[in-house]
């Protein structure tokens, strides 16, 4: 394969991901707490041979993932809580702590608050938060604190990061922090409320639409270099 074809096959690469970051929005569009992923393309310079020659790939190694908020909407449950802020929930995974915006909660068997995959919700010293089984309404003000029966007996912990470009997605609600996790100060709590997903189902299809597109462009253009490089063969064969 010549330079055109390894050129056209690294934008292909780029394009693949970049259309199944576009799929996974699309599939999550009602996914609460998800949070829109985008891919970074970067350009790669190689210097060839041949005097001021050189060559560029397209590399897309990169995920980026969308700060910005999803909609919240009045559910009334106990235990479905919405942050108003950037804070993030912190839950306790088999992989260690891990921070998210899914605020749909409930209690489990034990009477630990969990998430919808079971993960134990942790409280703002990082412990898991214990609801009993009797405690009928409980209350949770915007600072996260819990109330049962008019008294404090937990806080949930909201925590922020310094920069949310450098969470690490494991799921499609689960981020792993690589830096420290502090105690959030100018978001709140909501009860009642859920945040959904902040993927505009739009922009997405019709971004969907464009990456498929430049897709079957770029294997065009392939499919043109090969009936090119065996035309050339042909005709060579030919002569001699």
């Amino acid at each position: 394969m010549d330079t055109t074809g390894y050129i056209a096959l690294t934008r292909q690469s780029g394009l693949l991901k970049e259309l199944q970051a576009v799929a996974n929005n699309i599939a999550n569009i009602s996914t609460t707490g998800f949070r829109r992923e985008g891919v970074v393309f970067a350009e790669e310079l190689q210097a060839l041979d041949a005097e001021g020659g050189g060559v560029a790939m397209t590399s897309a190694r990169v995920r980026f993932t969308d700060a910005d908020t999803g909609s919240t909407t009045q559910t009334g449950g106990m235990f479905d809580l919405a942050i108003d802020g950037p804070a993030f929930f912190m839950v306790e995974t088999p992989a260690g702590e891990r921070l998210t915006r899914a605020g749909s909660f409930s209690t489990n068997a034990e009477g630990d608050l969990v998430s919808v995959t079971g993960h134990r919700v942790l409280d703002s010293g990082g412990s898991p938060i214990f609801i009993p089984p009797d405690a009928g309404r409980v209350g949770v003000a915007q600072d996260g604190t819990i109330s049962i029966g008019g008294r404090p007996t937990a806080q949930i912990g909201i925590f922020d990061v310094e920069n949310p470009q450098m969470l690490v997605r494991e799921d499609g609600v689960l981020f792993r922090f690589e830096a420290d996790a502090n105690p959030a100060e100018d978001s709140r709590v909501m009860q009642g409320f859920l945040e959904g997903s902040n993927v505009d189902a739009v922009t997405e299809m019709a971004r969907l639409i464009e990456v498929q597109r430049a897709y079957e462009l770029g294997q065009n253009l392939l499919d043109s270099e090969d009936e090119r490089i065996r035309s050339s063969i042909r005709t060579l064969g030919q002569v001699v």
